[in-house]
């Protein structure tokens, strides 16, 4: 089966590249299949995960929004944090949920930011979903 190559790149340095034969993501406009041949495009990506799949295999990779580019031979994901389903520490992903529920919990009785909070508790939820492979 045909594959195309897959770059997940952030600020600190490549996250994920091999050959795949799918990638599915979210971009702010709706669900995302890729599959080698596709159209050239420009996509803004949601909190989400992305699945790679080659053969009887899906990886997963957790990204914090961040952009998509699809061009004949490549795709190329910039996101500004990503992480693997195999780097992710549960732990630490668990309890920066806990943290973000806290802040959220606390909007009415102070003056946190409501929408970094609320961007924390989904970008941890992601990662833990990732993780876990729970969709």
């Amino acid at each position: 089966m045909k594959t195309i190559k897959v770059s997940v790149v952030t600020p600190d340095g490549p996250v994920y590249e091999s050959d795949v034969e799918m990638i599915s993501t979210k971009a702010q406009s709706g669900e995302l299949g890729i599959l080698p041949g596709h159209i050239p495009m420009v996509a803004p990506l949601q909190i989400g995960s992305v699945r790679l799949k080659n053969g009887g295999n899906t990886e997963f990779v957790a990204v914090t929004g961040g952009l998509l580019e699809v061009r004949p031979d490549q795709v190329t994901i910039l996101a500004q944090a990503a992480e693997t389903a195999e780097h992710i520490d549960l732990e630490r992903a668990l309890k920066a949920k806990e943290r973000a529920e806290h802040r959220l919990n606390e909007v009415k009785q102070s003056n946190v930011d409501f929408k970094r909070a609320e961007l924390a508790l989904k970008r941890a939820i992601n990662r833990i979903n990732v993780q876990k492979r729970d969709f």
